[in-house]
């Protein structure tokens, strides 16, 4: 009840009524901070996106019929044509006019042999033919002379003049001359045979190449003797080098006779030389050797290249990879190829994390081939998308990642 006496209600304090709008502002910022809190917490525990590297999915660089891998295997390049030159005679070298890496042309010099002895005997046959020819020449005149004689006789019997015998001691000289002409033409004949085999063997002390090459080796210096045969004690050279035709190339393979209905006569291969493995080289098959090796059980396949290239190299280990063609009419069958590294083994199945959004998703994939570097994708990937090829081994799908190579 309000008193009642006015002293007492002029000493009454009247408050103003409370404001409610600091208070709603003080509310208004603790609930911003709190949810400020709250995101900043979620973005510090949010799950860190991994380093991965990836490379991207592609096909092959020429997408023909041959397409699917039947039969993997290795090899050696070798020459179809390759050969160590030696001499003909035995003998000392003089020069030799090559080095290794040196281009030769067919029937160029590349050695010469001392021909010392060779050549003195050139000389006496050509003085011996002279000889022939000289006394060929007066075995000539005096077979004239006597024919001459021999019809002075003839006349001079058939005008009683001249005596029988006079006319058969003329015929007889005559006969004899002409005896000895031929005689003599044969011994002429004789020395201009022996002067050819005196050049022949002239001819012999200067090696040649017998084909265009390379020289690959040189097995001789000037002062040592070289035979076509071997001499023994290892003093005497066979050869002076050897010279490869490098348009003569190809690969030689030993196939295990298990796998050899895999091959085919002008089958497409794929090559890839150990020097260069990133390098694929297009071949095909050029035959099959109809035996087969009864120590290694394996039947020899020659392929050779497309197209021959200077970094390809005799007796360069290779590995080959036969394809098969796809039957006439069909559409050749779609593959693409990834890093070897790329497929993994999950569940006892084939597959590969791919890259999209920043973020990966597991897919299973269908290897239809691989090798030490490459796998080959028969389904589940698309040209152009990006996979992982190394990463953390606790790489899960949906996992964020960042690529270190994009």
């Amino acid at each position: 009840m309000p008193p009642s006496n006015p002293a007492i209600r002029d000493l009454r304090i009247d408050r103003p009524p409370e404001d409610e709008r600091p208070r709603r502002t003080w509310l208004l910022v603790f609930a911003v901070a709190i949810v400020a809190a709250a995101g900043a917490a979620a973005w510090m525990l949010r799950p860190r996106a991994v380093e991965v590297r990836t490379a991207a999915v592609r096909a092959p660089a020429t997408q023909s019929a041959a397409e699917r891998t039947v039969l993997n295997a290795s090899g050696y390049v070798t020459a179809r044509r390759a050969a160590t030159v030696s001499s003909k005679v035995t003998g000392k070298v003089v020069d030799v006019l090559v080095e290794e890496g040196m281009a030769v042309a067919e029937g160029q010099i590349l050695a010469h042999l001392d021909d010392t002895n060779l050549r003195a005997g050139f000389d006496l046959a050509r003085a011996q033919v002279a000889a022939a020819r000289a006394a060929l020449a007066e075995i000539r005149v005096r077979t004239g002379e006597a024919e001459q004689e021999r019809q002075r006789q003839a006349s001079l019997i058939r005008a009683s003049v001249s005596s029988q015998a006079d006319y058969d001691h003329a015929e007889a000289a005559a006969a004899a001359y002409k005896a000895r002409l031929g005689q003599q033409e044969a011994e002429v004949a004789v020395a201009e045979s022996s002067l050819a085999v005196c050049r022949q063997q002239l001819d012999d002390t200067v090696i040649r190449s017998p084909f265009a090459g390379v020289v690959t080796t040189k097995d001789a210096q000037p002062g040592e003797m070289i035979s076509p045969v071997s001499a023994g004690g290892g003093y005497t050279r066979t050869g002076i080098c050897t010279v490869v035709d490098m348009e003569s190339l190809e690969i030689e393979i030993d196939v295990n006779e298990s796998y050899i209905n895999r091959v085919q006569p002008a089958q497409p291969v794929e090559a890839t030389l150990d020097a260069y493995p990133e390098w694929r080289i297009p071949c095909r098959v050029i035959a099959i050797i109809p035996t087969a090796d009864r120590q290694k059980s394996t039947v020899k396949v020659r392929v050779g290249f497309v197209k021959l290239d200077p970094r390809i190299l005799p007796e360069m280990g290779v590995k080959v990879a036969f394809r098969e063609a796809a039957a006439a009419g069909a559409p050749p069958a779609r593959s693409l190829r990834v890093p070897r590294a790329a497929v993994r083994q999950q569940d006892g199945r084939d597959a590969v994390f791919v890259v999209q959004g920043g973020r990966v998703e597991r897919r299973a994939v269908a290897v239809a081939a691989s090798t030490s570097e490459e796998a080959e994708i028969a389904a589940g990937l698309a040209e152009g998308e990006r996979v992982v090829v190394s990463g953390p081994a606790s790489l899960a799908d949906g996992a964020a990642v960042k690529e270190a190579n994009p």
